[in-house]
């Protein structure tokens, strides 16, 4: 399977990570995941109002499924812990696919 290069960024710019603790659930999220999915993560940059991630899933949809997961499991952690409503992210993630041979 390709590598991809994964964007998911917090609705209208906003933050998405608050403090220290929400990245440390975010990673535990995505390792989970990651596990459930078998999708290997190579490499990934935690920004306060977006994330990148670089992984290579074992079947054609374990990078959405995990996105899916993912992305539900932290917005309920968030709106739980800060008492607030709705969406978090900014629509679906966008993907890129990496070309291995370049």
């Amino acid at each position: 399977m390709c590598t991809s290069h994964i964007v998911q960024r917090g609705n209208d710019g906003h933050t998405c990570f608050f403090e220290e603790e929400n990245y440390l659930f975010y990673l535990h999220c995505l390792d989970e995941a990651c596990k459930r999915y078998g999708v290997a993560v190579h490499a990934y940059v935690l920004m306060t109002n977006h994330a990148h991630l670089l992984m290579t899933p074992s079947d054609e949809r374990g990078v959405s499924r995990v996105m899916q997961l993912l992305g539900n499991r932290y917005v309920q952690y968030v709106n739980k812990r800060y008492g607030r409503t709705g969406t978090l992210w900014e629509g679906r993630h966008k993907a890129s696919l990496i070309d291995a041979e370049g």
